[in-house]
């Protein structure tokens, strides 16, 4: 049992984002210890533990810790006898990928189309795309919509107040292009939700910008042209260059990121070498949070 203090954490030197060091979450721990956990993720919203060696049960495991486990919906890309954990991979076999190898494509934020949107992810490295000189790609940047809304001024977040968007998880997939048939089928079958444009965080009560260009194309009683205008401004406010936080992967990593307070997006940068480069994930969502103003 891992009871001692010791954890050391590492600021990313931007608005959110830590390293967890002096852990080992293929090992109980107590509740103190977990609780120090769950301190560090509130200030950081975006954490990462190195150096991780998880199986099923004990990724399982520590994600129960947070809360309990969402059912996916993209169940054909799930892990065979594990329903909860989702394969984020470019992985083929039998000539047919894997996993979600499109997840990320644009700035989302995971499970927003849901009414009960999850609270964390949890996303576990097993392989990472490497070229032949050792180059690491496939990084993902993560924004604070905590810091993009208190950067507005005072008219702003009045015009804002009110304001319902909708979130459509097959938005984002139609501007890409990239995903499969059954896909598409699975976003287009799934029903378009209705929530708050800004948002209280339910643990935080922080104000966030809760709206995305890649997912939300509506603004209840605006015109079209009018709404899609300002979910772009917002977005662009959203993802500032000098607030992002890159996150740059090493097999064994835990990422643990607050859903509620940020966004995030996949680069891809790893597509069209041959022979390809394999990157292969395991990702857990938990929580089922109410969106509220």
């Amino acid at each position: 049992m891992q009871t001692a203090t010791d954890i050391e954490v590492v600021p990313s030197g931007a608005a959110l984002g830590a390293e967890v060091r002096g852990i080992d979450l293929s090992r109980p721990m107590d509740d103190r210890k977990f609780g120090e956990i769950v301190k560090i993720f509130g200030e950081h919203s975006v954490i990462c533990f190195r150096g991780q060696d998880l199986t099923p049960e004990q990724m399982r495991g520590f994600c129960n810790r947070f809360a309990e486990p969402q059912k996916l919906y993209m169940t054909h890309y799930a892990m065979p006898a594990h329903p909860d954990i989702l394969y984020i991979s470019n992985v083929q076999e039998d000539g047919k990928v894997i996993g979600y190898a499109d997840a990320g494509s644009v700035w989302h934020t995971d499970g927003s189309f849901e009414r009960q949107p999850p609270w964390a992810t949890i996303l576990h490295a097993r392989e990472i795309p490497v070229t032949a000189d050792g180059r690491v790609l496939g990084d993902t940047l993560f924004a604070s919509a905590v810091a993009a809304y208190d950067e507005l001024d005072d008219a702003t977040r009045a015009s804002l107040r009110g304001l319902r968007v909708r979130h459509d998880v097959a938005g984002r997939r139609r501007k890409t292009g990239t995903a499969t048939e059954e896909d598409n089928a699975k976003y287009e079958a799934k029903e378009k939700v209705i929530h708050p444009l800004v948002r209280t965080h339910p643990f935080t009560g922080k104000k966030l910008l809760y709206v995305s260009d890649g997912e939300c194309d509506r603004i209840e009683g605006m015109d079209d042209g009018e709404a899609l205008a300002l979910i772009a401004r917002l977005q662009r406010q959203i993802v500032r260059e000098d607030r992002l936080y890159r996150h740059r992967w090493q097999v064994g990593d835990v990422l643990v990121w607050d859903n509620c307070a940020v966004q995030h997006l996949a680069t891809h940068d790893y597509h069209g070498f041959n022979p390809p480069l394999r990157r292969h994930m395991w990702r857990i969502t938990v929580g089922h949070t109410d969106v509220y103003e």
